[in-house]
């Protein structure tokens, strides 16, 4: 999760909507009585009912059915209590892919698709001579957003989705039902590396979203991402790079020859990150900015 989304809800189509034509963060105040409130509350029954925008604008005068409007007002409910649009619809919107999100996973970014896609190029120039591009791993899944991805967007033989939260490994299992990739996808259940070790694998990719905040910095969060998404997916130890350390200690003996490490990186620490990666041996290194111009994704190899 990046500084710059830190207030972010998601960032998603509905999410994008309902910011733009509700002014910021959306009460049930801003739905019925906000400067354009049709359109604010077209946004908040895309998101609950499945529609694009466009559509639930288009039909916004029919009749609902009375289990839409129940979620309707359930989601407006939470959205007055603070809840993240995200986790009040209970949908976001990823890429291509449209997911369940709850409060068990943290809400996917922007700048995480930027990282899928740079991964996508990067592994695309590696082909293996066969049309495929080995086994992929995605480290801490949450919902499932990186490893589903890869498994819809590359050509990957497999791609194994680990995390540590079981309440957390069992909603992305949700999105592999969701999605149903023809690409086979395996969650696994356990800290890091650690499902990785002794399966006798190696990996063409290891791609990683870790926490990456300290203690003081999660308390500086917006309230919006402090009291409702997961403390353990954000936090890492005194200067946020407790899991990188780990990533870095165990990753390369996982690698294939020519393997890549993947990881989003907090914009503030590219150096300290290019600095710990030599330390632990890792003589390539690229840090490559996200859409904002900020360092935001670093690439290892072995």
């Amino acid at each position: 999760m990046s500084e710059r989304s830190n207030g972010d809800d998601g960032g998603q189509t509905a999410t994008t909507a309902v910011k733009r034509h509700g002014g910021g963060q959306t009460t049930t105040a801003t739905v019925k009585n906000h400067g354009g409130g049709q359109e604010t509350t077209a946004a908040v029954w895309a998101a609950v009912s499945g529609m694009s925008f466009g559509e639930a604008w288009l039909r916004r005068d029919e009749e609902k059915s009375p289990e839409l409007l129940e979620r309707f007002h359930a989601a407006v409910a939470a959205l007055e209590r603070g809840v993240p649009l995200a986790y009040a619809v209970g949908r976001v919107g990823f890429r291509t892919l449209d997911l369940a999100i709850d409060a068990r996973a943290l809400i996917p970014r922007p700048e995480t698709e930027g990282l899928v896609e740079l991964v996508l190029e990067e592994t695309g120039k590696r082909e293996t001579g066969n049309g495929k591009r080995g086994l992929a791993a995605d480290i801490g899944t949450g919902s499932g957003c990186i490893a589903l991805s890869l498994a819809v967007d590359g050509r990957f033989d497999r791609v194994i989705a680990v995390e540590r939260s079981p309440a957390a490994a069992a909603l992305a299992r949700e999105n592999l039902q969701r999605v149903n990739p023809r690409t086979p996808v395996e969650v696994r259940e356990g800290n890091l590396l650690a499902p990785l070790v002794d399966k006798g694998e190696r990996y063409r990719l290891i791609v990683c979203n870790p926490p990456y905040l300290t203690e003081r910095e999660y308390a500086e969060l917006d309230p919006s991402v402090r009291e409702f998404e997961p403390r353990e997916a954000l936090v890492s130890g005194h200067d946020g790079l407790d899991a990188t350390r780990a990533l870095f200690a165990g990753a390369a003996a996982l690698l294939e020859q020519g393997g890549l490490l993947a990881l989003e990186i907090d914009e503030r620490r590219s150096d300290a990150v290019r600095a710990l990666a030599r330390e632990y041996g890792w003589p390539g290194v690229e840090i490559h900015a996200d859409l904002f111009g900020c360092p935001r994704y670093a690439l290892f190899t072995p």
